[in-house]
């Protein structure tokens, strides 16, 4: 089995290959001591724990773990592994990364298709193996999960650990929306092509395409419009970490997004990760006030 640590991953691959592990599981509060020997402080808080129980053993189940080009701590944390599995530092799955490439150009798109190929060849999975994984990938997409009624509140920015901010948002009368860490990994993106004779093509050319992310050539703006539009917010809270900054430079043309939209909305940047800094309470305290 192959777990994945990042976004932007080729899913359909892993699907057709019979070894999708899903997202690496830790636990975002622990404490990472032998991790700490290695990582520096600017690395996404997620590295550490991941890192700890990888050097614990906790992996040791699986066959590999897919890190993404897409996500800068993702990246650097492989290299990292490579490196002390060098050394003797680490044991555990063998890393390997998908070399995405996000730049609006035919070679960028021509480069994200042969890493879709390469992984493909590798899990030995043939064209007729990529249709039909394309097929229930896409099947998935189409299914809108069922939510609860009432007022709707978006959670941008940054991709909390766990459900915490959703339980806050839930418990001041307002249905959540908004991906965690895991499940921003785990994201299919729009629908791959099919009807073609080059699935992996069609892979390729769906992430290459794709909107929104660290390394997106997309308008910040423009992203943010279409996903309150998509997810018929009444209220939207943009929660990005300090960490994160790869996105701060967004934050003026989301923030004009924000005001054009008319909606309610509450900013908070440079937050801590696990929620230390009373931003659950703001979060709170905000909605509350909305009278809902």
């Amino acid at each position: 089995m192959i777990g994945i640590a990042g976004p932007e991953l080729p899913h359909e691959v892993l699907l057709a290959a019979g070894k999708h592990g899903g997202p690496l599981p830790f636990t975002p509060d622990r404490d990472a001591p032998q991790a700490s020997r290695w990582l520096e402080s600017k690395f996404a808080p997620w590295a550490a724990p991941v890192l700890e129980c990888w050097l614990e053993g906790a992996y040791d189940h699986l066959d590999a773990v897919l890190f993404s080009r897409a996500d800068d701590t993702s990246q650097r944390l492989y290299y990292y592994i490579c490196e002390l599995r060098r050394l003797g530092e680490a044991k555990g799955p063998e890393p390997l990364i998908f070399d995405i490439a996000r730049i609006p150009r035919d070679i960028s798109r021509d480069r994200t298709v042969a890493e879709v190929r390469a992984l493909a060849d590798r899990l030995g999975v043939g064209d007729a193996s990529l249709q039909a994984a394309i097929a229930e990938a896409n099947a998935r997409r189409a299914k809108v999960p069922a939510l609860a009624e009432g007022p709707r509140c978006l959670l941008v920015g940054s991709a909390p650990p766990d459900l915490r901010l959703h339980q806050v948002v839930e418990s001041a009368g307002f249905v959540p929306m908004g991906d965690t860490l895991a499940q921003h990994w785990m994201a299919l993106g729009e629908p791959v092509g099919t009807g073609t004779d080059d699935p992996a093509a069609a892979i390729g050319i769906a992430l290459h395409s794709r909107h929104g992310g660290p390394r997106s050539f997309a308008d910040p703006a423009e992203v943010l419009r279409q996903r309150i539009a998509a997810s018929g917010a009444a209220v939207v809270v943009l929660w990005r970490i300090e960490e994160d900054e790869a996105q701060c430079w967004h934050l003026p043309a989301e923030r004009r997004a924000l005001e054009a939209s008319g909606l309610p909305h509450l900013i908070l940047t440079r937050t801590d990760w696990l929620g230390r800094d009373g931003a659950a309470d703001k979060i709170a305290t905000f909605l509350q006030g909305l009278g809902q």
